[in-house]
């Protein structure tokens, strides 16, 4: 019995050591090949959103931005006070309001952290094929 159960545990572990779903291209003693970097595009234009309320993508780089609980770097072009001057999209007003819809005179805390909800768009082949359609393509379909 002793033996039958230390030959299963070797197999399992070799069976491991070969394949982790984490990790495809690579055992666990093996460095796994990093994927190549893309880029991020840059061109400034606004791109059309797919569903409401969905929120817009930066069309931009935010490499080396500072946003932490010092600093919010998208804030110097993007907080009302500023974009008389660098003709960026003001913040929307729902950024100025607490959880309980009390307006505020700065940024709320909850909304603070732009890259939660907003992500830069990069120059890169979709890993996954998607099949998303938004309601307007589907309401002309049925038509």
């Amino acid at each position: 019995m002793k033996r039958l159960l230390m030959a299963m545990l070797f197999i399992g572990a070799n069976a491991l050591a070969q394949h982790d779903p984490l990790r495809p291209s690579a055992s666990f003693e093996q460095e796994p090949k990093t994927a190549p970097m893309v880029n991020a595009e840059n061109n400034d234009r606004k791109r059309v959103r797919s569903y409401a309320m969905q929120p817009p993508t930066i069309p931009h780089k935010t490499d080396n931005y500072q946003v932490d609980k010092n600093a919010n770097k998208c804030m110097s072009c993007h907080a009302r006070t500023r974009v008389g001057e660098t003709q960026a999209t003001p913040i929307s007003i729902t950024h100025y309001q607490d959880r309980d819809g009390t307006f505020l005179a700065d940024v709320s805390p909850r909304r603070y952290f732009c890259e939660q909800c907003h992500v830069v768009q990069m120059q890169a082949e979709p890993v996954v094929k998607n099949r998303f359609r938004d309601v307007e393509s589907i309401i002309k379909k049925t038509k």
